[in-house]
């Protein structure tokens, strides 16, 4: 049964979905039979990996709201081993539309049973919010992800997405634990870079990844080619790092220490 990580940040351009793309492309690439799942309306996971959101019959959407099954909306990408369940703009009416229905904080998490025994890992990739869909996906996780940019606003907002994890942890999904913390947006020239991850190592203790992942320009231009790092420049600093990433991940036997101890 395929392991399920969220990738989430409430605070936008973390590089959240760059985080997701790649890491999922990375894990595939090592042998892992990965998925996908877009469940931010912007549909950017989908396009980063190079799948034209007009062109799908069905979306994320059709699978949360209208029960279509999720093997019916899957798609292969060009990744051998890595396929996507995408999203397109729709999605952002879910939000309301879920709030009437009977246990819809776990709508994602029925809807991938379906398909949970077919991967190793499922990667998640979040709006950048903390609404109703971002609930689903960390109800539906084992774990959480969260990538931070190495800029001055790192921490705001991280107080208030871990009482969101205790909160999820207490009334939908008790085995919610934090997987890792990955720097991004990395820039070894400033002191700013390297303040800020010696400020979060403070915040998160031990839960902080070794791999960083640098600031790129290459790692911007990928998307708008519809590909992964790795295979727009394999041999550029972002691809290596996320290569580690994934490796570093791959590594770990277990999820890092409980969700509940980062802001003691």
């Amino acid at each position: 049964m395929a392991k399920v990580i969220v990738i989430a940040n409430q605070k936008g351009g973390v590089g959240k979905t760059t985080t997701a793309v790649n890491l999922a492309t990375c894990v595939a690439q090592q042998g892992h039979r990965t998925l996908l799942v877009d469940v931010d309306p912007q549909g950017n996971a989908t396009s980063g990996i190079g799948v034209d959101k007009e062109e799908c019959e069905y979306s994320v959407y059709d699978m949360l709201i209208n029960g279509v099954n999720a093997e019916k909306i899957m798609l292969k990408t060009q990744v051998e081993g890595l396929f996507v369940l995408p999203a397109r703009i729709e999605l952002a009416g879910a939000e309301i539309e879920l709030v009437s229905q009977m246990s819809r904080e776990f709508k994602l998490k029925n809807a991938l049973r379906s398909v949970r025994d077919e991967f190793e890992y499922i990667f998640i990739d979040c709006p950048p919010s903390l609404g109703l869909i971002t609930l689903n996906a960390l109800a539906a996780a084992d774990t959480l992800l969260v990538p931070i940019q190495c800029e001055y606003y790192a921490l705001e907002g991280l107080s208030q997405l871990m009482n969101t994890v205790r909160l999820v942890r207490i009334n939908l999904n008790p085995d919610l634990a934090v997987e890792g913390v990955v720097m991004t947006m990395y820039d070894a020239r400033t002191r700013l870079s390297n303040q800020v991850v010696e400020e979060v190592k403070k915040f998160f203790r031990n839960k902080v990844y070794n791999t960083v992942i640098p600031r790129s320009v290459r790692l911007g231009e990928a998307p708008s080619f519809g590909l992964p790092i790795t295979m727009y420049d394999p041999k550029c600093g972002a691809s290596n790092a996320y290569k580690t990433l994934a490796l570093e991940l791959l590594d770990e036997q277990q999820p890092m220490d409980d969700a509940t101890e980062e802001s003691k």
